[in-house]
Order: structure tokens, then C-alpha cells, then sequence
């Protein structure tokens, strides 16, 4: 350290000015990039049918990869320390949002949503006799019981196509 702490937030983010923190901090990016997106497929395939969980995986994905491709730009093209920082904990500030405050009120409307549908699927089924059908209901005709002359027409339509 030959600077003042305050002096490195305005010096260039690059492999001279900073290698101990440069080539660790691309390559981390990636690396949490490629796990981000990894992260993402795995949830959202097991999560398809919650509607709020992946828009919640979304928010995140996109905030990631903004995140993520911010840094590597600032870290390739030697952006000042201070501009790196505020991209990163901006970044990270909106993923810890979205993540507790943005959507927690969302899964709890949404949990509700789906005690309500348990209590009335299971009140529905809840008497044995509910799934029987009662004794004066009309069944159904069987296919085979269409009367002759309908059979006829319908034969006699299929030999001309």
C-alpha cells in the first residue's frame, strides 16, 4: 500500500494497480454468473407450476446478469475502484430486495391461494357418497348405440372423403 485507503477509490480497477483483487474478481464473476444461470434453470423447471416463484427467479436472473456483466465490463475496460463498488453493492442491494422484501408479501397472498384450494378439494371428496353419482342421473349412450340410420349417413360420409 503505497496510497491513502480513500486514494484507491480513484484509481483504476486493473491487474497493475490491483493484482491481487483483479484476476479473483473476474473470474469470480463468472463463475457466479455461470451458477446464477445454472441456479435458475434448475428452479424454475422445479417450480413451473408457482407462478410467483418465478417471477421471483426471474427478477433475479436479470438482476444477476446485469450485475455479473457490469462487473466484468468495469474489470475489463479498467474502470475507477469507486464506480466497480457502487455497481457492486448496487447490484447486490437489489437482488437482497427483491429477494426479502419485494416478494415475501406476494408468496404469502399466494400460499394462502393454495390452502384455500387444499381445504375445498378436500371438503368436496370429503363424503364417500360425493363421487357416486346419484341413481336417477341419465348415463351416457354408448358409441355403439347410435340408431341405424345415423350409422348409415355417417358411414356412407366417410366413403366419400
Amino acid at each position: 500500500m503505497r496510497l491513502l485507503p480513500w486514494d484507491y477509490l480513484f484509481t483504476r480497477f486493473g491487474s497493475h494497480t490491483f493484482p491481487d483483487l483483479y484476476t479473483k474478481t473476474w473470474v469470480a464473476t463468472l463463475i457466479l454468473l455461470v451458477g446464477l444461470v445454472l441456479l435458475y434453470n434448475n428452479r424454475t423447471r422445479a417450480l413451473h407450476r408457482h407462478a410467483p416463484y418465478l417471477d421471483m427467479y426471474e427478477w433475479l436472473l436479470w438482476t444477476g446478469i446485469s450485475l455479473f456483466g457490469l462487473i466484468l465490463v468495469a474489470a475489463v475496460f479498467n474502470f475507477y475502484l469507486i464506480v466497480l463498488l457502487v455497481i457492486l453493492f448496487t447490484g447486490l442491494a437489489v437482488m437482497v430486495w427483491v429477494r426479502f422484501v419485494r416478494f415475501p408479501p406476494l408468496f404469502e397472498v399466494y400460499e394462502q391461494k393454495l390452502a384455500k384450494q387444499r381445504y375445498f378439494t378436500r371438503s368436496k371428496f370429503a363424503h364417500p357418497e360425493s363421487t357416486i353419482r346419484p341413481k336417477g342421473a341419465k348415463t351416457v349412450k354408448a358409441r355403439g348405440s347410435r340408431p341405424n340410420a345415423q350409422r348409415s349417413r355417417s358411414n356412407r360420409s366417410r366413403r366419400r372423403r
